[in-house]
């Protein structure tokens, strides 16, 4: 078993102050909500779903939430359950229960490539370097399963199964994401000394592919994730970022209450919400999510937990459950609102990055319109 990482930063932070947003949420009110993430964690660090069971990508934005609010503790016991339960080939089961037990063994994509982000974020908000090496080995293993995925056009298959067979086909939402941890990945890095050229090229190729070519992708067009993730995660930014916004607000959009999950559900959810918030936030339109931050509260509960959604039809919550990655979405946004940590512009930064140019017509790009079935 790796060495246990430490439980506080050995540099110091850089964040100024917890996350405030005023006359919506103050500092006491986002500690509370990082308190009651903590208050789920399983003893072996995991960080689970309200039935129980983890996967990697919610787990690590929690994790990422707990570190923002000061609670290094839970976070490096997170990260450290990510280093322990990593498979050999680099990824993480799709559901892993209480104790360990694995109940789908098979692997999404964009959930191995997350722990990238994560470390990426952890820096950003102490400096710790001994983390970042201690992390480094499990981000290069979990890149690499992820780029065996990509198929030549650039996009990268949504699941490998547990028997090895790589999924059929490629989703939106999950290749924005990846292209962020690419991005984080390639800077961790340069951090760490070893660059990685082939991971910068693959997410050059991978962010055009999102931007271009919506032909590589299996049609989910009624998941709201659909609709901002590009925006969210990177890939799109200036004038066609904010287009794909306006696009889908009226769809998408209840105005008071907050994002729709899926077309036609009458459900808006917290943590779709935040995402946009938080996209809302990397393009400029800081008035927007700073109003629709502030609509989402209805879902907060009175220790600082977040219900899931609100079906607005019923008038009810739905699921009638209160999640972790709904909590974490809510204090990352909040930072992101309030800058007040090193990790308070993740998701505008990445941003920064070489944008993948649009093809005047993506049959002259040049991409390969090949299916990998691997």
């Amino acid at each position: 078993m790796p060495e246990a990482l430490p439980y506080a930063p050995t540099t110091p932070a850089t964040r100024s102050a917890l996350p405030s947003v005023p006359g919506v949420l103050t500092t006491s009110d986002v500690l509370a909500t990082g308190r009651s993430i903590a208050a789920r964690q399983q003893p072996d660090g995991a960080i689970g779903w309200p039935d129980g069971h983890t996967d990697a990508w919610n787990h690590t934005e929690c994790a990422m939430a707990l570190s923002v609010v000061g609670l290094s503790g839970p976070a490096r016991r997170a990260y450290e359950w990510l280093r322990r339960s990593q498979r050999t080939d680099g990824s993480w089961p799709k559901r892993t229960e209480p104790g360990g037990e694995v109940s789908d063994a098979s692997t999404d994509s964009n959930q191995a490539a997350y722990v990238a982000v994560g470390v990426w974020h952890e820096y950003l908000l102490t400096g710790d370097m001994a983390f970042v090496r201690a992390m480094w080995p499990a981000v290069v293993q979990a890149l690499g399963f992820v780029l065996d995925l990509q198929a030549p056009r650039g996009e990268v298959l949504w699941e490998r199964h547990a028997g090895g067979q790589a999924g059929g086909y490629a989703l939106l939402t999950g290749c924005s994401s990846i292209y962020q941890s690419l991005r984080c990945g390639g800077w961790l890095a340069d951090l760490v000394g070893e660059p990685q050229p082939d991971w910068e090229l693959a997410a050059d190729q991978l962010g055009h592919v999102v931007a271009c070519h919506p032909e590589a992708f299996a049609d989910k067009s009624q998941f709201s994730m659909d609709w901002y993730y590009p925006v969210l995660a990177g890939p799109l930014r200036g004038p066609r970022a904010l287009d794909r916004l306006a696009d889908g607000w009226p769809e998408f959009v209840v105005d008071g209450l907050g994002v729709r999950c899926i077309l036609p559900e009458p459900w808006v959810t917290g943590a779709e919400t935040c995402e946009l918030v938080m996209a809302l936030d990397a393009v400029g339109e800081r008035s927007r999510a700073v109003e629709l931050f502030t609509k989402v509260q209805h879902l907060r509960d009175t220790d600082g937990a977040y219900w899931t959604g609100w079906q607005y039809v019923n008038k009810a919550h739905f699921p009638a459950e209160r999640s972790t990655w709904t909590a974490a979405a809510v204090i990352l946004a909040a930072d992101a609102l309030s800058q007040a940590t090193g990790a308070a512009a993740l998701f505008r930064d990445v941003g920064a990055a070489p944008q993948p140019q649009p093809a005047p017509d993506p049959d002259a790009c040049g991409c390969q319109d090949v299916d990998v079935r691997s």
